[in-house]
C-alpha cells in the first residue's frame, strides 16, 4: 500500500512540476507576443482592452461549465478594486514599459517584485527579515544594477519595468489578504472582469477627446492578443493554479522563477534581442535571489496573475 502510495504522490509532484512549467512557459511568452501586437499597429490601451475583455468570456464560462459561484458581494467589491486598481496599474506599466526596453530586460525587473513583497511585508506586516532574508535581498539587487547596465532600454522603460514589480508586490500582499478562503477561479474571474471594465472605460474617454484606440493591424497581430488572453493570461493561471494545489506554494514559487527565462530566450530567438554578458549575469542573480527567498523558513509569495 505504501509503495503505491508513494507511486501516486510522485506521479502528482511530477504533473504539478509540468502544469507549473507550463504556466510559467505561457507567462513568459506574454512580452514577446505582446512586440507582435505593437509591431501590427496596437497601443498599450487596445491591446489590453481585448486581453482582459477575451480573458473575461473565457473564464466566466469555464466558472459557468464547473458550476463556481461568484463570492459574496462584499468580497466582489473587493477583488473589483484589486483589479480596477492594482492589476491595472500592473498591467499598464508593464505592457507600457515594452515599448521602451528589451522584453528580456522588463522581464527581469518585474522579478524584482518577490524582494518589494519581502520588503512590504516586513513593514506593514511586521515579518522578521532574517540574515538569509537579507542576503538574497542584497543578491537581488545587485542583480538588478547589472540587468540595467547590461540591457537596452531608455530610463523611461527601466522606471516603468520598476513600476510594474512595486505595484505587483503591493497586490501580492493586498491580495493574500483579500482573496483568502475565495475560489481561485471566481476571484481571478472578477479580477480580470474589473480591469478589463476599467480599460474599456479608458477607451471611452479616449475616444470621446479625439483619441482613438489602435487595435492589432493584421492578423499575425490579433493572433498575438489574442494569444495573449487565452494563452498568457487563462491557460497561464489556471495551469498555475493547478500546480499549486500539487506542489504547494513555495515549489511552485521556485519553479515559476522560470517565467523570466523563458522571456529571455525567447526575446533572442524570436526577436532577435541581443543578450549582454553582464544582463545574463544580472539575471542569473536575481533568480538565484528568489529561489533563495523561497527556501523553507523565508517568506515565498506566489504568483497569481501576471
Amino acid at each position: 500500500m505504501s509503495a503505491v502510495l508513494s507511486t501516486g504522490s510522485t506521479r502528482d509532484a511530477l504533473f504539478g512540476v509540468i502544469l507549473i512549467a507550463v504556466s510559467a512557459t505561457c507567462f513568459g511568452a506574454m512580452a514577446v507576443l505582446a512586440r507582435f501586437a505593437y509591431a501590427s499597429g496596437a497601443d498599450v490601451v487596445g491591446l489590453l482592452v481585448v486581453r482582459f475583455s477575451v480573458a473575461t468570456l473565457a473564464l466566466a464560462g469555464i466558472m459557468w461549465l464547473r458550476g463556481t459561484p461568484l463570492p459574496p458581494l462584499s468580497r466582489v467589491l473587493a477583488l473589483a478594486a484589486m483589479g480596477g486598481i492594482g492589476y491595472v496599474g500592473q498591467s499598464y506599466t508593464f505592457f507600457t514599459a515594452l515599448n521602451h526596453a528589451q522584453a528580456s530586460l522588463v522581464a527581469l525587473l518585474l522579478y524584482l517584485y518577490p524582494v518589494f513583497v519581502t520588503l512590504l511585508a516586513a513593514l506593514f506586516l511586521k515579518e522578521p527579515l532574517t540574515r538569509t532574508t537579507l542576503a538574497a535581498l542584497v543578491l537581488c539587487s545587485l542583480g538588478a544594477g547589472l540587468t540595467v547596465g547590461g540591457g537596452e532600454g531608455s530610463a523611461l522603460g527601466i522606471a516603468l519595468g520598476v513600476a510594474s514589480a512595486v505595484i505587483y508586490s503591493i497586490y501580492i500582499v493586498v491580495g493574500a489578504r483579500l482573496t483568502r478562503g475565495v475560489d481561485s477561479l471566481a476571484s481571478t474571474t472578477v479580477i480580470c472582469a474589473a480591469s478589463g471594465l476599467v480599460y474599456i472605460v479608458m477607451s471611452t474617454i479616449r475616444v470621446k477627446t479625439g483619441t482613438p484606440i489602435a487595435f492589432p493591424g493584421d492578423a499575425m497581430g490579433w493572433a498575438a492578443t489574442i494569444a495573449i488572453a487565452l494563452v498568457s493570461t487563462v491557460a497561464a493561471i489556471l495551469t498555475f493554479f493547478a500546480g499549486l494545489q500539487k506542489l504547494g506554494a513555495a515549489r511552485a514559487s521556485m519553479l515559476s522563477t522560470i517565467e523570466p527565462v523563458v522571456t529571455v530566450v525567447l526575446a533572442a530567438a524570436v526577436l532577435g534581442e541581443h543578450i549582454a554578458m553582464s544582463q545574463a549575469f544580472g539575471g542569473a542573480l536575481i533568480l538565484a535571489g528568489v529561489l533563495w527567498l523561497a527556501k523553507p523558513g523565508t517568506r515565498a509569495p506566489a504568483d497569481q496573475e501576471n
